[in-house]
């Protein structure tokens, strides 16, 4: 059996995105990383084993596209309401947790897709902390919540969402705009105050500590053996060949495809950046007439 690899000490506990197809999912989860807690994003019906392994401290709700009361509508897993833990949902999210918890979602008179005033019906909400009684926030919805679920209260409203931002004393909170994009100018406070004021994270991690840490982790789970990497000479493929080769140094070879459909100069490029000045062993492969013929169909 392969030994499990310990989580380092800076990345034992981390903020799990449940996604539910949003296309900012993935920006939820940069902005927590951005308040120094760790963040990773997960499908919807990932079971329970894969998301213990991350520790989490909370869960994260994101939006979607989908509305709840549609059969077959994604739902947030079983395990995010029993494990006691802090609740954020956006959007989506908390169109499903107020759904999944006894409230009711309907289709709204009217889409809400813009800038809108959200205003708040208490003075002491820890999501609001240090925040204005009125904040600009970004919509983009067509349900919305007509009765919060048993235990809940409304905290904030907007003039074409009455129910904008709902709260028990369990830390469950849904908010129905978008603190993640940069249209929500207070929308990193919002989650700032959510991850350090009711989550209680200590905002204690880095990229550079990720790095690192993937480092020491490649170094364990190759050894002594060799690697190859798909090299598109992209970001993605860039940074993993980077991460890998500071890693393993010579262990690495990065194979780069030329497609026939790369821009002037590019191989060039690509060869001269990761041959002279990353110093990587990388094997060039003219596969054009394979490619073009195969594109002629």
């Amino acid at each position: 059996m392969t030994k499990k690899e310990p989580r380092p000490k800076n990345a034992q506990e981390s903020a799990v995105v449940i996604d539910f197809g949003s296309q900012y999912s993935w920006l939820i989860a940069r902005r927590v990383r951005e308040c120094g807690v760790y963040s990773e994003v997960i499908a919807h019906n990932a079971p329970w084993r894969t998301v213990a392994a991350l520790k989490p401290k909370c869960f994260i709700l994101s939006g979607g596209p989908a509305s709840v009361y549609v059969p077959g509508a994604p739902l947030a897993p079983s395990y995010v309401y029993e494990s006691g833990l802090p609740i954020l949902g956006i959007c989506y999210g908390m169109q499903a947790l107020a759904y999944q918890l006894g409230g009711q979602v309907a289709r709204a008179e009217s889409r809400e897709y813009g800038l809108a005033m959200l205003y708040k019906n208490e003075v002491d909400i820890p999501l609001f902390c240090n925040l204005p009684d009125a904040i600009p926030v970004w919509m983009s919805h067509g349900d919305q919540i007509i009765e919060v679920p048993p235990g809940f209260t409304s905290i904030a409203y907007t003039e074409n969402s009455p129910i904008a931002a709902i709260a028990n004393e369990q830390k469950i909170i849904g908010i129905q705009f978008h603190p993640e994009v940069v249209h929500t100018p207070q929308g990193k406070e919002i989650l700032r105050n959510f991850l350090f004021k009711i989550c209680d994270f200590e905002g204690t991690w880095t990229p550079r500590n990720f790095v690192k840490q993937q480092i020491a982790r490649i170094r364990r789970k190759v050894g002594g053996d060799k690697v190859i990497c798909a090299l598109s000479g992209g970001v993605d493929s860039t940074v993993v060949a980077t991460i890998i080769h500071r890693a393993i140094g010579e262990q690495l070879t990065c194979i780069f495809v030329n497609n026939g459909l790369l821009r002037r100069e590019e191989i060039e490029r690509t060869l001269r950046t990761f041959r002279n000045n990353l110093k990587m062993n990388v094997v060039y492969v003219d596969a054009t007439d394979r490619f073009l013929e195969r594109l002629k169909g």
